[in-house]
């Protein structure tokens, strides 16, 4: 088990409702503030070439923010063949998480390949590295390719958890639990940091991080940003919060 975890809030879905009107509400930067104010550890934000959600001006206005926040972490995630690297050069983000997204792809289903990205990833991971971040790998939870993300640099992996959140509540929660926990260990041995995401939530997030070791930050977005339509960024945050160890 991790002694502590960090919490990054991606604001990406703040965005999403704000772009179907032309008023400039929810307002990004404010939904960050109050969930810096509440205590979050970071904020996300992965910005897609067509801009569905996350802007370029988001990017930067965000970037401005964080710089009234020191301790707290700036993640940029997405493709590094797309549109990523201008930004990461732009603002240097503390870390930066590759996605292996297609342009137009609906959510984030799936993490890198090895050996198939291992030549086109390295270059610009060291790029990455080059310009201050920490560079995160958005991986499946398959234990046997932890040593090969080392190898091309990667300083952290960010488990897909989706199968995991897909098997809450079933017959199947035990074995996927398994499985990541085998993968976060795999990581570990290596060398690497674990982070995590994608569909956590208030009830699956406790026993994922009480049965995963080392888990070292987490990044939720969509079921937060939806319960803070419900109770607010405030308490929605300290919810999540209250889930994780300290």
């Amino acid at each position: 088990m991790s002694s502590f975890t960090a919490l990054s809030v991606n604001v990406n879905k703040v965005a999403l409702v704000r772009n179907t009107r032309h008023l400039g509400i929810p307002s990004v930067t404010r939904a960050a503030t109050l969930c810096l104010q509440a205590g979050a550890h970071g904020i996300t934000v992965h910005p897609r070439p067509d801009e569905r959600h996350i802007r370029a001006s988001d990017v930067h206005e965000l970037a401005e923010l964080m710089k009234a926040w020191p301790g707290r972490e700036y993640n940029i995630e997405g493709n590094p063949f797309h549109n990523l690297m201008p930004f990461v050069e732009a603002v240097r983000p503390q870390q930066v998480t590759f996605v292996p997204d297609s342009e137009g792809q609906f959510t984030s289903d799936h993490g890198w390949q090895f050996p198939q990205d291992a030549q086109r990833l390295r270059p610009v991971i060291a790029q990455a590295k080059a310009l201050g971040a920490r560079v995160s790998l958005f991986m499946d939870a398959d234990p046997s390719a932890m040593a090969a993300a080392k190898a091309v640099g990667a300083d952290r992996v960010e488990l897909y958890t989706e199968p995991y959140a897909a098997a809450w509540g079933t017959d199947q929660q035990e074995a996927q639990l398994q499985r990541f926990a085998a993968a976060a260990q795999a990581a570990l041995d290596v060398g690497l940091g674990v982070n995590a995401g994608h569909d956590l939530n208030r009830d699956n997030l406790g026993e994922f991080l009480r049965r995963v070791p080392g888990v070292q930050e987490v990044s939720i977005g969509h079921a937060l940003v939806a319960d803070a339509l419900e109770i607010g960024y405030a308490a929605t945050v300290q919810a999540y919060l209250a889930c994780m160890p300290r």
